[in-house]
Parts: C-alpha cells; sequence; structure tokens
C-alpha cells in the first residue's frame, strides 16, 4: 500500500492523475499485471475514469453543478459545503483498475481523474495493488 499526495489549484477541476498512477504500478517482483484500488482519504473530492477531449473536464463540472438542488443545507460545518459532500458522494471515492505492464487496461479515450470539489487542496490517496497470481 502507498499514500500519494496529489495538489490541487482550483476550487473545482478535473485532473488527469493516469501517468502519476501507472508510475506506480508493476514496481515490485511479481506485479507485471493485476488490480490496483485507489481511494481518495476526502469526503469532497472524487475518484472516476472519463474522456478528457478538451473541455470536457468544464463539461463535466457544469453537469455535477446541474445535478445539485438548491436547497436550505443543515450542515454544521459549513451549510456551503454540503453539496460539495454530496457530489463526492455520487461521484464515488474509489475505483479498481486492473493494469498489465505499467499500464492501466483502459478505452481508448478513458483516463483516470480526480475531480476536485472544494480546492485548492492537497489530496491524499490510498493506492493499492494487488499482483496477479
Amino acid at each position: 500500500m502507498q499514500r500519494l499526495t496529489i495538489k490541487t489549484r482550483k476550487k473545482r477541476e478535473v485532473l488527469d492523475i493516469t501517468e502519476v498512477l501507472e508510475s506506480l504500478l508493476g514496481k515490485g517482483p511479481g506485479t507485471k499485471a493485476g488490480v490496483c484500488h485507489l481511494l481518495i482519504l476526502h469526503t469532497t473530492a472524487a475518484l472516476t475514469t472519463a474522456d478528457l477531449d478538451p473541455g470536457t473536464d468544464l463539461d463535466m463540472l457544469d453537469a455535477f453543478e446541474a445535478m445539485i438542488p438548491k436547497l436550505r443545507y443543515r450542515h454544521p460545518h459549513n451549510p456551503a459545503h454540503v453539496p460539495d459532500h454530496i457530489l463526492s458522494s455520487m461521484i464515488g471515492t474509489s475505483v479498481t483498475l486492473p493494469f498489465d505492464h505499467g499500464k492501466f487496461l483502459l478505452g481508448t479515450w478513458q483516463r483516470v481523474v480526480l475531480v476536485e470539489l472544494d480546492g485548492p487542496r492537497e489530496r491524499e490517496l490510498v493506492v493499492t495493488v494487488t499482483p496477479e497470481q
């Protein structure tokens, strides 16, 4: 198990973290292929896969924003912060992906992305690599 810190730069953004994560794959003996589980240790950020053609990141953020209703939230810490928590839960905080020869097995346009919902911040990920038997 490894921990990885990713620095975000904006209040909301979609960051391609594929290559950073792939640099951690296949490093140990017997880990040429297997699965990699990723977990982000935050309640206002998320992980997923996405197509990142130019502008798609902004389309995703606009769509996420449109999904959250304008309600009177009761979160005692900061009610304005609640949509970030809800989106994190909806998108998800973990992904598990197969890999082979140090590369994720992804579709042609798929990338592994961190979705920042309340930045800028330093975000911590737990990366667990399980070799194929």
